[in-house]
């Protein structure tokens, strides 16, 4: 029989419509989830928004970090949502034990610094703040994870440079900037505009330094324009002068160079 066209309204392959919609490389099997909190509110809505995607289904819910590993121990799947604050065994706890299975992705309320830190350094490939995420970004959070690349909400990426701040300074011996409070962005602008001292030698603008403590931070474009509250094409602009600035060609050439890391010839 001869193949004949697909039908207008006809259901598509999962390789088409909203993985390519979304700018995510299609995938020949959904991403496998497991969602763990003990909200059961959250975790319903978190598995009824997930499960309506093509490239995604939920494979198990979890009301704590003991049924977080077991689910994951029964089904493998691609990546594990988790909670930190949970009963019994919490996210932290779990967490060592959980990457060794799949890539974490913690979904959380708890925003502290300290938090967010430890999470990390026990395995975390992401870590999203709720409230500061769309559903498109929390969809290429879970993309990005499963594909090796970190991804982190506003609140959580100025830890992680707070962190790299503390750690340089700690190694060169002398402060780079004086402390601040990792969520509040204000603050952050106005120490970049009137002690930042990278922004003085590098001849950055009170808002270019924001965005390149973003950028080192590893925000998006999207994300540093939401942080911001400017346009994407802002955000290019604005780096394009950073990287004349700064003589570079790349992200990671510039936070290198911004973060006093880069290798001297």
């Amino acid at each position: 029989m001869q193949d004949q066209p697909p039908r207008p309204g006809a259901a598509q392959s999962p390789s088409t419509p909203l993985t390519e919609a979304l700018g995510a490389p299609p995938r020949s099997t959904p991403v496998r989830v497991v969602v763990a909190d003990d909200n059961p509110v959250v975790r319903a809505g978190l598995t009824a928004l997930l499960s309506g995607r093509e490239d995604i289904t939920v494979v198990a819910e979890a009301a704590d970090g003991r049924q977080a590993y077991d689910a994951a121990l029964h089904h493998r799947p691609d990546l594990v949502l988790l909670d930190v604050r949970m009963p019994e065994v919490d996210g932290l706890a779990a967490l060592p034990h959980l990457v060794r299975i799949a890539p974490v992705v913690m979904l959380t309320y708890s925003s502290e610094s300290e938090i967010v830190h430890e999470a990390l350094r026990l395995g975390a490939g992401g870590y999203l703040v709720h409230g500061e995420f769309t559903v498109t970004e929390l969809l290429s959070a879970i993309r990005d994870v499963v594909a090796g690349r970190a991804h982190f909400t506003p609140t959580a990426a100025t830890a992680v440079l707070a962190q790299l701040r503390a750690s340089a300074t700690a190694h060169d011996g002398e402060p780079v900037h004086p402390p601040f409070s990792p969520t509040s962005r204000e603050r952050l602008s106005h120490m970049q505009s009137s002690v930042g001292q990278s922004g003085q030698v590098f001849q950055l603008s009170a808002r270019e330094a924001e965005i390149m403590d973003l950028i080192a931070a590893g925000l998006t474009n999207q994300q540093i324009a939401a942080t911001c509250f400017i346009s994407e094409k802002t955000v290019k602009n604005h780096i394009n002068r950073i990287f004349a600035k700064l003589h570079s060609t790349s992200r990671s050439e510039a936070a290198a160079k911004w973060l006093g890391t880069a290798v001297t010839p």
